[in-house]
């Protein structure tokens, strides 16, 4: 069999539109980096001044003292750890049973909670809020927690890759002695390692960065995230744009570190997910 000979014009020329791409998309990560440095008066200039004249380190000092910063990223880590550590157990769970029992009505009942994706939250937001007020959970971290404890895409993505784990691995295993549950955690689990670190970090980011439903169930500030506490730094008449750069700045610093550490899972789980066995 004749291999064809790879054009070097055409992978040169695929070569310039990635750096293209790449450039286009990282330019507003670097103007706001960049306007972190600066006086607000600064930021907004034409033309743009990428390297500013001179550094102003002190606005990453100024943003804890401004407001309780530090106060707004431990209850955003608090509240994205929990969340995404339920998820995970919780889309994994419901994955396995709609992929490895069978039981009466299991397609028709995953086909119904997969819809629920289709739902725009704006159209169940006044519902939910409502009843979570009646449960006397508004303005607290639990209700927020069980409002998020449950995803169906996280169990769509992780469905999919469970259908590429053989199922006479797991009949072999029943056969040895091992319990449903046994089979879920010894087995499963183990083999759905790329699949559960793509869904971690969708679930971390989605979290950490969540402002619509902080503002609408968080009112003291006691319980305020990041989201919230850089909206505080926007005026009625002016706003401090230096201050808002650098705390979205250590916003990024977590969700950039744990897709360092997840990105060899990451790709593999969204690679093998469409796979069925």
């Amino acid at each position: 069999m004749i291999e064809k000979k790879k054009n070097p014009l055409s992978g040169a020329v695929l070569y310039v539109v990635l750096i293209l791409i790449t450039a286009v998309t990282l330019l507003p990560l670097l103007w706001m980096l960049s306007s972190s440095f600066k006086l607000s008066t600064e930021v907004f200039t034409v033309p743009i001044r990428w390297i500013p004249e001179t550094f102003h380190w002190e606005n990453y000092l100024t943003i804890w003292q401004k407001i309780p910063f530090g106060l707004f990223t431990f209850n955003s880590a608090k509240l994205t750890v929990i969340i995404t550590l339920i998820q995970l157990f919780t889309c994994s769970f419901a994955a396995y049973g709609f992929t490895k029992c069978k039981f009466r009505g299991r397609d028709t009942l995953f086909l119904c909670y997969v819809a629920t994706i289709a739902i725009p939250w704006q159209s169940y937001m006044l519902p939910q809020y409502s009843m979570m007020q009646k449960l006397g959970l508004v303005d607290t971290h639990l209700g927020y927690i069980l409002m998020q404890a449950f995803a169906a895409f996280g169990v769509f993505l992780l469905r999919q890759f469970f259908q590429s784990i053989p199922n006479d691995l797991l009949e072999a295993a029943r056969i040895d002695g091992l319990s449903e549950y046994g089979t879920y955690f010894r087995i499963v689990l183990p083999l759905a390692k790329p699949s559960l670190a793509s869904l971690a970090i969708l679930s971390f980011v989605t979290t950490w960065n969540d402002f619509m439903g902080p503002m609408i169930y968080f009112n003291s500030e006691a319980n305020k995230t990041i989201p919230l506490g850089i909206r505080m730094f926007q005026g009625q008449y002016s706003s401090d744009w230096q201050f808002i750069m650098a705390a979205s700045v250590i916003s990024l610093i977590p969700v950039f570190v744990l897709y360092l550490f997840c990105q060899r899972y990451f790709v593999q789980g969204i690679a093998t997910s469409g796979m069925k066995g």
